[in-house]
């Protein structure tokens, strides 16, 4: 998502360095130079921010190359997330560090592209009205977050009102991404949205910051029934960061409100197992919900000079698309404004 230290930047901002010069003799290339040796097998995975494929290797099993987008993560915050990683893959939590190379770096760098190598991880979406599924997911966060509270991220920023709100408000009204009728009532109701989050953070208190997944949807949680460690695995920490530990419980619920409320108690019966939860971080749910909103199309904008953007997301800055977003963050000020789920 939107790197927040590149609000300020707007030409590469706008223009950022894309990928067109990463062809795939360029990708085989560079696992080459690294050692590696492809048999000519590639295939791209979804992914829009960075570049991800999985390549066929000569007598071993497959392996999976991201490619950094130019510009968004400094190496001092990549190396970070492969360190967190690291420590949480050394305590034998099922994720997937880089693999490093003969002087034990696992960042990587050739014809100008950063990259990292990873063992193929494979899964499937987990069956969350299964008995014990979100319990279990449940004690693999608390074990994270247990981690990610051991030690600070020095480089990588903080999910808060700041970073992901203010910031990416700006962004759009500074390059002109809203159009000029609609203008006043985008910036207005945003402001509105901005002022409730504010509060709901004055209610929730003082909660801790820790290292975080940062994006931990269903779709970065796969599922496997077999080999070592069977469950749940945790995959693509590209979007870590510091926050409070909410952040990594709420993309898990979805439905209704009593719903929610449901999942919420099967993953905090399992995460309690491991890591306290502070009850007064459920007055953040909706708040870091409707930040994502306006993180969601400030991220977009940002990449609008990416073809590939173009491509993807067609329906993006058209006055609907704006107007919908007026109409769904009116619907979250009225979210915020209700009581928060209970444990």
């Amino acid at each position: 998502m939107l790197h927040d230290q590149l609000d300020d930047r707007a030409s590469a901002s706008l223009n950022p360095t894309d990928f067109s010069n990463l062809s795939p003799d360029c990708v085989f290339d560079a696992m080459h130079a690294q050692g590696f040796h492809c048999d000519g097998r590639l295939l791209a995975l979804n992914s829009y921010e960075n570049r991800v494929y999985q390549l066929g290797m000569d007598d071993a099993p497959p392996l999976v190359v991201k490619f950094y987008r130019p510009l968004r993560w400094s190496d001092a915050q990549i190396c970070e997330e492969h360190q967190f990683v690291n420590q949480l893959h050394a305590a034998e939590i099922p994720v997937v560090p880089a693999l490093v190379d003969t002087s034990g770096n696992s960042l990587r760098e050739f014809a100008g592209f950063r990259f990292a190598v990873f063992a193929r991880q494979g899964g499937r979406a987990p069956e969350l009205d299964r008995s014990g599924t979100l319990e279990w997911i449940g004690r693999f966060l608390g074990r994270i977050h247990a981690i990610g509270a051991s030690e600070s991220y020095q480089f990588r920023p903080t999910i808060n009102s700041q970073t992901y709100g203010d910031a990416s408000l700006d962004f759009l009204l500074r390059h002109d991404f809203i159009p000029a009728d609609i203008l006043h009532a985008y910036e207005s109701t945003a402001r509105t949205m901005l002022a409730a989050i504010n509060g709901a953070y004055q209610q929730a208190g003082n909660v801790q910051n820790l290292r975080l997944h940062g994006d931990c949807h269903m779709g970065n949680v796969l599922w496997t029934e077999t080999g070592a460690h069977p469950g749940p695995h945790f995959v693509d920490f590209d979007d870590s960061r510091m926050g409070p530990a909410i952040q990594d419980l709420w993309m898990l619920l979805s439905g209704s409100r009593r719903e929610m409320q449901d999942q919420l108690c099967d993953i905090l019966t399992g995460y309690e197992d491991f890591y306290h939860f502070n009850s007064s971080e459920l007055h953040l749910i909706e708040a870091l919900r409707s930040l994502r909103l306006l993180h969601y199309s400030a991220w977009l904008a940002q990449r609008w000079g990416d073809p590939a953007f173009k491509q993807a997301f067609p329906w993006f800055n058209t006055q609907r698309y704006w107007q919908d977003r007026i109409l769904e963050m009116r619907e979250q000020i009225a979210l915020l404004d209700e009581a928060p789920l209970r444990v």
